[in-house]
């Protein structure tokens, strides 16, 4: 041991640590501005699990943009989640998801007050962000940032479809819609926009990123959708969601609960040897390495943040410890 480089590298860990501390007071100032939490008490409050998600994303200092903004969507992603899991009715999210869709203010008129004050915000909150990297990287983003929310909001719509007439889909009709509802396509898209400031961002790659064709955005999104329900709450399946992977294997098969996260323990194991075998391609095509990055660390954290149960639906003692 070298006491010289041992002194470097604990003044280094502390700068790091007081950097991240700087990101997640301006995520505090943002959320206490936006004031969800009281106009919205239905919902789940995780800002800080939702800046944890992002510091095990992208953890490089010079890349606190990015951890500063999706930390946003990550927190509106889980209070939309809420809305379509135990508040709104059937009518209701439709209109809803109809005026995601257009983003269009005219449209939510008709929609209760709980469910304008969450769409204004996503609205506000979106718009600025698309806002910045025109500003500073001159590439109008809108477009892709509204249509992977569309895409997400019909995605919930979906289950909530299946949830309110008792349907129980198959395992593949589960995924096909799963790996959408988990939000890992559209938090790779704000993510691949807040890159702007350190790499070259291109049309292509978002076009690419909208139209859902990229197979390890899929890979890295299914092992997320299939932790998550590997230590999905009982809370929250009473709360109002949708039967998961587990129960849809069990149901279609007639397997037992321990075989049925068996099997889902083998896919996780099967997405991470495709999501492996996608790294290539992937580095030869139109993103960049630190966006690679990020797609695989998505997975990373996930099965991170589910290790112990559902650390962020209801955190638990390891969850809370890790925070600190």
């Amino acid at each position: 041991m070298h006491p010289t480089l041992l002194e470097f590298a604990k003044l280094d860990f502390n700068m790091v640590q007081a950097t991240y501390h700087e990101e997640l007071k301006y995520a505090s100032r943002w959320w206490r501005d936006l004031a969800l939490d009281g106009s919205l008490t239905f919902a789940r409050d995780r800002l800080v699990e939702c800046f944890l998600w992002n510091l095990g994303l992208n953890s490089e200092p010079k890349f606190g943009n990015v951890r500063r903004q999706v930390t946003k969507v990550a927190y509106l992603i889980t209070v939309i989640d809420d809305v379509y899991d135990v508040y709104g009715s059937l009518d209701e999210l439709k209109l809803f998801t109809e005026a995601v869709e257009r983003w269009d203010i005219i449209t939510v008129e008709n929609l209760p007050h709980h469910m304008k004050i969450c769409f204004f915000a996503l609205y506000n909150t979106v718009n600025e962000i698309g806002y910045e990297v025109l500003r500073n990287n001159n590439l109008d983003v809108m477009p892709y940032l509204k249509k992977s929310w569309g895409d997400l909001c019909k995605a919930f719509l979906v289950e909530a479809t299946w949830y309110y007439s008792g349907y129980i889909p198959t395992l593949e009709e589960y995924a096909d819609n799963a790996w959408i509802t988990i939000a890992g396509p559209l938090l790779s898209v704000h993510a691949y926009c807040q890159l702007g400031d350190h790499e070259n961002i291109s049309k292509d790659a978002l076009e690419c990123l909208t139209a859902n064709q990229s197979d390890l955005i899929r890979s890295s999104s299914m092992i997320f959708r299939l932790a998550k329900d590997l230590a999905t709450s009982k809370d929250e399946v009473e709360r109002g969601d949708v039967a998961k992977s587990i129960q849809c294997y069990m149901h279609e098969t007639g397997a037992s609960e321990s075989i049925a996260r068996e099997h889902v323990q083998q896919l996780i194991s099967a997405w991470w040897t495709k999501m492996n075998a996608n790294l290539t391609a992937a580095s030869r095509g139109v993103f960049p390495s630190s966006f690679i990055n990020i797609i695989q660390n998505i997975a990373r954290m996930a099965q991170y943040m589910y290790q112990y149960g559902d650390g962020y639906g209801v955190p638990n003692l390891e969850a809370k410890d890790r925070i600190c």
